[in-house]
């Protein structure tokens, strides 16, 4: 993976308050929930560019598969931390796109995480990959400035 560390590449986000059933006996947030938090700022991000529909997750008659996921883990987060998960697609290929994804504590201004994320768009019939619509690419290139686009549209 390589993380982008860089907040001002990242003009989408979604902030987050750790709940107590989120930390485990330790008292820091249990490693499987940050991707929850990672797949909720995906959810809002696909929301605020259009892609998903406002209510629900519906998509007529497509879907997406997360086919990759990953997440490196630099500092504990604890109760009631308030965290913003930043969001971004860094690439577009045909039928697939990379999410990345910064974590930083609010309160003390650290990263305390990045990820990154591949979701492929998939014909739920034939359970096969197809192109993305030219739409989709519209819609992130009018939002994202640095996205790589790596095949010709």
């Amino acid at each position: 993976m390589k993380p982008t560390k860089n907040k001002s590449d990242f003009k989408h986000y979604y902030d987050v308050v750790v709940n107590f059933d989120q930390v485990d006996m330790m008292h820091i947030v249990n490693n499987a929930v940050y991707f929850n938090y990672i797949e909720q700022a995906r959810i809002k991000y696909a929301k605020d560019l259009g892609i998903l529909p406002q209510k629900g997750i519906g998509l007529n008659g497509t879907t997406f598969y997360m086919v990759r996921n990953e997440i490196n883990y630099l500092k504990a987060a604890l109760f009631e931390d308030l965290l913003r998960v930043y969001t971004r697609v860094s690439y577009i290929k045909n039928s697939s796109f990379g999410f990345e994804h910064i974590i930083e504590n609010l309160d003390t201004g650290i990263i305390i995480a990045e990820g990154m994320g591949v979701l492929v768009h998939v014909d739920p019939v034939i359970k096969k990959s197809i192109p993305l619509p030219a739409k989709f690419y519209k819609k992130v290139l009018k939002f994202e400035s640095k996205v790589e686009i790596l095949k010709s549209i």
